[in-house]
């Protein structure tokens, strides 16, 4: 999940997963899958960046849970 911030400055974590599109009108607006829309003070270059350091960090625990599962079976 990412960390983002309303207009209103009030926090929410999103799953980067659900988002379909983003745009800035000048507000970022993101779109996810289920048509749901949600304003954020962040510019889409900056969400974009959450999203792949989420990203980041989901492979390299998939990694080590492979590293893991490779020890214990040796």
């Amino acid at each position: 999940m990412i960390t983002l911030h309303r207009l209103n400055g009030s926090k929410f974590m999103l799953n980067p997963d659900h988002i379909e599109l983003m745009e800035e009108t000048p507000d970022t607006i993101i779109t996810l899958m289920n048509d749901k829309k949600y304003m954020v003070k962040e510019k889409s270059q900056d969400v974009l960046n959450l999203i792949v350091e989420y990203n980041k960090s989901i492979n390299v625990n998939v990694k080590k849970m492979v590293v893991h599962e490779i020890a214990e079976n040796d």
